[in-house]
């Protein structure tokens, strides 16, 4: 055949526990729970539609072990649904779902071909002139570069690597596999189909190599689109890759300007329109799972911190308002400042504008700078790495974690001068 499509999927994680459901109940909660169902069978029913030539899966289908055999049954049966279609899956698994994790199996249809984990294996679609090599983990932790073990491409065919790798720690990830682009450049593949890093990114063309991220967001560090690359290939070559989106429930972070605000009702109605607009922005039908995050400098500062509470309630009730399945909040994170008059402060002739002066000029001085080195990133660095992870939401934590000392300095002055000054009044 001298065109075809074929999908290529990883990091489906199916029925991982999706965060921040904890005591939550409703249906909005309940959509989330079931998102990496929903999600894959979004996929296979795209599949169908497209009537693609294959499926590739680059590993962590499951997200471990099976708490029961539900799981196994779900997966069997879409993979019954892509059978009748004459669809064949290529399954790999990767660290997640390697050999060791699994303990529990299902026979499954003989239209899914597992790579297996002894050495890298070829699958051929003669029909198509495609062949497809991969190598799944044995354990869950594989330190090796398994690319250079990869054969040789199948001479006058399409060939198609398969591989769970880290790629050098990219995104955070754990360097599982480890490799470097150049590897996989250099191996003589017209396209690698790989999984692990959860953010699609087409990092090289011709050949291609493919990340095409998670089937489904689970948590707020997981924002935006997600889905599966589909590939278009006309006589061995490749026209065409692009994200399918297949997610159910769609995170996002939506910062809140609440400068204007003169009161506690204000705040709230102001949580009110960022979420009546980015839903209406949206407007797919998706569930909007969102982190509000409050921004500005405000009178209103200590109050909304000792209230944040009250504000995830009123965020969503505000959202159940909006409809069934439409939005639903996770937090509302106070990262407003308090309004403090710098000048003012500096020219008292007490502790407090002393302290002010001297943080001032610590800001300025190359020599306190220096002192502090990387004693702070350091500590943090000893964070868990959801923690550390929030950095992008928080400019003091990003600033202590790469050293931007200035900017840290700069950043707790208003927060150290509003705590004094309260514990003074």
């Amino acid at each position: 055949m001298s065109s075809f499509r074929f999908l290529h999927a990883a990091d489906i994680h199916l029925d991982s526990p999706l965060r921040g459901l904890s005591g939550q109940e409703g249906s909005a909660a309940e959509r989330i729970r079931t998102a990496t169902r929903e999600a894959f069978d979004l996929l296979v029913g795209r599949a169908i539609a497209e009537r693609v030539a294959f499926l590739v899966i680059a590993g962590d289908l499951y997200d471990g072990d099976w708490r029961d055999y539900r799981t196994g049954l779900f997966f069997a049966a879409q993979m019954g649904r892509l059978n009748q279609a004459g669809i064949p899956v290529f399954l790999l698994h990767g660290n997640h779902d390697a050999e060791s994790q699994i303990t529990r199996r299902l026979v499954l249809p003989d239209n899914v071909r597992v790579f297996g984990t002894r050495a890298p294996q070829t699958f051929l679609l003669e029909e198509l002139g495609v062949a497809l090599h991969g190598q799944s983990f044995r354990q869950r932790e594989v330190r090796d570069n398994l690319v250079p073990g990869y054969p040789e491409p199948v001479s006058g065919a399409f060939n198609i690597g398969v591989l769970h790798t880290g790629l050098g720690g990219m995104g955070g990830h754990e360097n599982y596999a480890p490799c470097a682009l150049g590897d996989l450049v250099a191996k003589g593949y017209a396209y690698w189909a790989l999984g692990h890093v959860h953010q699609f990114q087409v990092l090289h063309e011709q050949p291609h190599v493919v990340f095409p991220g998670n089937l489904q967001g689970r948590h707020i560090r997981e924002t935006g689109a997600k889905g599966a690359a589909l590939v278009a290939v006309e006589e061995r070559q490749i026209i065409d890759v692009d994200i399918v989106p297949c997610d159910v429930v769609r995170w996002s972070l939506l910062p809140v300007e609440v400068d204007a605000a003169d009161s506690f009702a204000a705040v709230v109605e102001c949580i009110r329109t960022a979420l009546e607009q980015s839903v209406s922005s949206q407007g797919d039908g998706r569930l909007l799972a969102c982190r509000v995050q409050l921004l500005g400098r405000v009178a209103l500062h200590d109050e909304l911190v000792a209230g944040e509470e009250q504000l995830l309630a009123e965020a969503r009730a505000i959202a159940l308002g909006l409809g069934a399945d439409v939005a639903w909040v996770e937090q509302v994170r106070v990262a407003t400042q308090p309004v403090v008059d710098a000048r003012v402060l500096a020219a008292r002739s007490d502790a407090l504008g002393e302290l002010q002066r001297m943080l001032e000029e610590a800001a300025r001085d190359p020599e306190v700078l220096a002192q502090l080195g990387e004693d702070p990133g350091q500590m943090l660095q000893r964070l868990p790495h959801d923690v550390r992870a929030d950095a992008e939401a928080d400019s003091i934590l990003r600033a202590a974690l790469d050293g931007d000392h200035a900017a840290l300095i700069e950043g707790v002055l208003p927060f150290l001068s509003a705590r004094l000054t309260a514990e003074e009044d």
